[in-house]
């Protein structure tokens, strides 16, 4: 007999809350396995696909279950999978809000998720679920940034750390979950990592091994990083937080030739109000469409190219991210304590019918913590 589901619904667009009612549990196909969820964590494309309904993966079938991160015990074993058996703890990417996906089953706010093999990983015994559950998303996202040959294409983290290459690398947003993550792995790849936080935050971004921090608010942080990177050969600069591209590239112009003079923009603070109303949310992704097109002008001038770090399709067992972090990095990284959950878990509560709670407070805005619901 299959395990009763639950899940939290997003029964159509826009509707809020989310409603929590019975799921089909599914069985894995060849090349999944199914867990269940001990905890969850939220992150900003929830609550702004709630909110600005079809205005973002308008592809998306109702009713649908969100969610990205999830952490728990796997259950079930499909064929042909071999990096997992029932019993192994492990972190996942689900992967219902990818296009090749589409598939309520696949997401992360119920008590059974179906999760392919590729997108996820073994913890050790040491780390609790709702230490783990902070790395999914943002370290995918991380590493399509900074390894994908379509972004900043850097050496690949290894175990232990690869010894120093000589070369600095400009991370924006260093206590957020996805600058975090993205501090980890380039210090495990072997560069300098020269970062941007608030000063309450720069003691938790220098344990994450960056060289040096920077306050974004300074009147002269452009001044400042140009000075710390005089004489290093730079790598590119990996963007989170608004303002962020536009200092990066006065940056990088005056960092030489040799400088990679290229930006992977992993996101700014999207501003929830905006998308109250079908016009805000037009007015909003009309002024980003905007702010793209004015970064390309500015790259003809500048010779700095920013490119949106639009993931990869996750459902593709060979994309750079789940081959070089979740398969062959991550495990071992975790184990050994070379890479550490970051940011710290702010648990809301227990139970499927916290994660509206926890999108609401995730929508208001958090510093060095990540939404995290216990199920």
């Amino acid at each position: 007999m299959s395990p009763s589901n639950f899940a939290a619904w997003l029964p159509s667009k826009c509707v809020k809350p989310l409603q929590v009612g019975p799921a089909p549990y599914t069985p894995p196909k060849a090349g999944e396995i199914v867990v269940k969820n001990a905890a969850v964590a939220i992150n900003p494309v929830d609550w702004i696909k709630q909110q600005a309904g079809n205005a973002i993966m308008g592809y998306v079938k109702y009713p649908f279950i969100l969610g990205g991160d999830v952490a728990g015990q796997v259950v079930e074993v499909g064929s042909g999978v071999e990096r997992f058996r029932v019993g192994d703890r492990v972190i996942a990417q689900a992967a219902a809000a990818a296009p090749a996906s589409n598939n309520p089953a696949e997401g992360a706010f119920q008590h059974y998720t179906v999760i392919r093999e590729h997108l996820a990983s073994v913890i050790p015994d040491w780390m609790s679920y709702e230490q783990a559950v902070v790395l999914p998303l943002a370290l995918l996202t991380a590493a399509c940034g900074l390894f994908h040959g379509d972004f900043l294409a850097l050496d690949p983290p290894t175990v232990p750390a690869a010894p120093p290459n000589g070369k600095a690398i400009i991370i924006t947003g260093g206590s957020s979950s996805v600058g975090s993550n993205a501090i980890q792995l380039a210090v495990s790849a072997g560069y300098q990592v020269y970062s941007t936080a608030s000063p309450k935050n720069f003691t938790f971004v220098e344990k994450l091994g960056a060289t040096g921090i920077f306050d974004y608010h300074s009147s002269t942080l452009v001044d400042d990083m140009v000075a710390a990177l005089q004489g290093k050969t730079v790598a590119g600069a990996f963007v989170v937080g608004d303002g962020a591209a536009e200092a990066c590239t006065k940056v990088l112009r005056r960092c030489g030739k040799a400088a990679n003079k290229f930006i992977a923009f992993a996101g700014s603070i999207m501003p929830p109000d905006a998308l109250k109303t079908p016009l805000g949310t037009a007015m909003l992704f009309g002024s980003m469409a905007f702010w793209f097109g004015q970064r390309a002008l500015v790259s003809c001038f500048t010779g700095v190219r920013t490119k949106f770090v639009e993931g990869e399709d996750i459902c593709q067992p060979d994309n750079v991210a789940s081959k070089l972090v979740f398969r062959d990095f991550l495990p071992k990284a975790l184990a050994a304590r070379q890479f550490v959950p970051a940011p710290e878990p702010l648990v809301v509560g227990e139970g499927l019918d916290r994660i509206q709670e926890a999108m609401d407070l995730q929508m208001k805005g958090v510093s060095a913590q990540k939404i995290v619901v216990l199920l």
